[in-house]
């Protein structure tokens, strides 16, 4: 049934999913909350404030998981990107490329943003300093304490990631592959399992899947 009654479906709910934009799911976040209805959010593009307020959401007692992509297959990217981070050190270049349709709007995606922040981590480095976002005319060599992005946009790719590591003499590749947003759909039904049993608070999908 489709309705424009926010209100009205909430109370007939357990569980809300919301694949919006940054205003609207906030807004639906905070609706959500009051109505004591667990909210799954895969949104990107939410600024810092924006992602403090869910935090505060969490900690007064609302049950939310935010992630930039529900993907299982991402989150497990997540996963091993910060420990071969961790084990291959500053010897290696971190190089993140992501591909999306010709009509994404952000860039870099949610998901690369996310790579980045946990490569950065991993690392010991900012990533809101140590990134490097394109590169263009005489930008000088590369420092190891840079972070790569890339953003490519055309025709209709669901979502391609890809982090590279590279050091004189190998280089290492992971990257996913989505090809039907029907994956993101899944992993957002876990996160509701998952929430239907959780405390209070505000989780990602790390935290749904265990790793």
């Amino acid at each position: 049934a489709l309705s424009s009654d926010v209100e009205s479906a909430l109370s007939q709910s357990d569980a809300a999913i919301d694949f919006s934009s940054p205003a609207a799911s906030l807004a639906f976040a905070q609706k959500a909350a009051a109505a004591a209805v667990s909210v799954v959010i895969g949104t990107t593009g939410l600024e810092a404030a924006q992602k403090a307020e869910l935090a505060r959401l969490g900690a007064a007692g609302a049950r939310l998981v935010f992630a930039p992509n529900m993907s299982v297959g991402v989150n497990l990217l997540f996963s091993l990107c910060a420990k071969t981070a961790a084990i291959l050190g500053e010897e290696y270049d971190i190089e993140v490329i992501e591909m999306h349709h010709n009509q994404k709007k952000d860039a870099p995606s949610g998901t690369a943003e996310k790579l980045g922040e946990i490569l950065a981590e991993a690392r010991g480095l900012d990533y809101g300093k140590d990134t490097r976002h394109g590169r263009v005319g005489l930008p000088g060599a590369r420092s190891k304490n840079e972070i790569g992005m890339h953003a490519l946009r055309g025709g209709d790719v669901v979502g391609d990631h890809t982090v590279i590591f590279a050091s004189r003499g190998e280089r290492i590749e992971l990257t996913h592959k989505a090809s039907s947003r029907e994956t993101f759909a899944k992993g957002a039904l876990r996160a509701v399992k998952f929430l239907s049993r959780a405390e209070p608070g505000l989780y990602n999908m790390q935290q749904v899947l265990g790793l």
